[in-house]
């Protein structure tokens, strides 16, 4: 029955400084009562938790984006770490991307330049599959973990401790207020006292509304220094857990370095994967990577380019031409010449001449025909083939 009645008193209790809070808020609001500041201070430690909290949540949604641009695998993962499950694994775009150009390479034949090529540019793109998973992987332990536990951790007391302070301070408004109050009424009391109205009763019952208004005037005194104690106790709380947040600048700058770098590793592993793709792609014809009807021609670096643009330009320029120096005597082939073959070349329709490595055809030029095919004999069978494809023997 104790208990009983202490929670029912506790509850009143609860109660009533809920409806004092109110009371003084929307007095607050309508301008009615008074409302005590927070130091500047303080409020531009409130401003700048404010900002770091709104801004981290940008940057750790924008990097999710990025990490993983499918909002659905997004949801995905999600939903598995609230279950405090792992995510089943799947290829990601780049592995099943190699993984289809790989298909394609074996039912086109490995033995063909084509397949071979796809061959080659799946195994790449595999290779950047797993480094992009690596760089998912690291960004997600360097990077976002450190910014997800300041929003759900360290911003969350934060704003706890804040919400505290604000109903001290209501608490300290309304005992303020309550204090006015009660001196008001004790110095109206006072002024009628003073007119010494005639009557013995009278007289004691001005005596007793003066001591009644008296202690409780005494009591809001009491009440307000116990508020006021209680505020600025709540007020230094908070005061010490926002300079923390310069902490946490330098901690979430420690984590960006960390997200550099793994970006910087994760393009780094691409480019050199892409160069080796390059360099291999080279031992092919160099019609294979260009239209037909474009020459190759390696492009030639502006001035402004960098270190990494310049080598790789000029890597360029030694691949797939090795038969270069003999382009002009072919295009300018005059009656029938012999001509080694470099590459196999599958014919693309009857009017073409299928083609195999090392082999020795004749070749000579034909009116009207592009310049960059002529017209190849072996035998009794003729076709167009591509002059890239071709050495011009002495």
């Amino acid at each position: 029955m104790n208990i009983m009645d202490f929670n029912v008193k506790k509850l009143a209790a609860d109660a009533g400084t809920f409806l004092s809070r109110a009371v003084q808020f929307t007095e607050e609001k309508l301008g009615q009562a008074e409302k005590t500041e927070l130091d500047a201070h303080l409020e531009n430690l409130l401003s700048k938790a404010e900002c770091t909290k709104i801004w981290t949540e940008k940057i750790m949604k924008q990097t999710e984006v990025l990490l993983q641009p499918n909002p659905n695998a997004r949801i995905e993962e999600f939903v598995y770490e609230k279950l405090d499950r792992k995510a089943p694994s799947r290829l990601n775009n780049p592995e099943l991307l190699g993984q289809y150009m790989i298909d394609a390479g074996t039912e086109f034949g490995p033995g063909t330049a084509y397949g071979n090529a796809l061959i080659k540019c799946g195994e790449t793109q595999k290779r950047i599959g797993t480094a992009d998973r690596e760089l998912i992987q690291t960004s997600a332990l360097n990077f976002l973990t450190p910014l997800r536990n300041f929003i759900e951790g360290d911003y969350k007391t934060i704003a706890k401790e804040r919400k505290l302070l604000q109903n001290k301070r209501l608490d300290l408004d309304a005992a303020k207020t309550r204090l006015k109050k009660a001196k008001a009424a004790e110095t109206r009391a006072s002024h009628l006292n003073s007119a010494r109205l005639e009557g013995d009763n009278t007289m004691v019952n001005f005596s007793h509304m003066l001591n009644f208004l008296h202690v409780k005037w005494l009591k809001s005194e009491q009440e307000l220094r116990i508020t006021q104690s209680e505020f600025d106790r709540q007020a230094e709380i908070t005061r010490l857990l926002l300079e923390g947040i310069s902490s946490t600048h330098a901690h979430h700058l420690r984590c960006l370095n960390d997200f550099v770098e793994a970006q910087m590793t994760y393009y780094a592993q691409c480019y050199q994967y892409m160069l080796d793709l390059q360099k291999q792609l080279g031992s092919f014809p160099s019609n294979y990577h260009c239209n037909n009807n474009q020459t190759s021609v390696a492009p030639v670096p502006s001035a402004s380019s960098n270190a990494i643009g310049s080598s790789a330009l000029t890597s360029t320029s030694g691949l797939g031409l090795t038969s270069s120096s003999n382009l002009p005597d072919l295009k300018e082939c005059v009656g029938s010449r012999k001509a080694r073959v470099l590459y196999d070349y599958d014919a693309a329709n009857s009017t073409e001449l299928s083609l195999l490595a090392d082999e020795v055809i004749s070749v000579y030029s034909v009116a009207g025909m592009d310049s960059d095919w002529l017209m190849g004999e072996r035998g009794n069978q003729k076709g167009r083939v591509p002059i890239t494809y071709l050495e011009l023997l002495n």
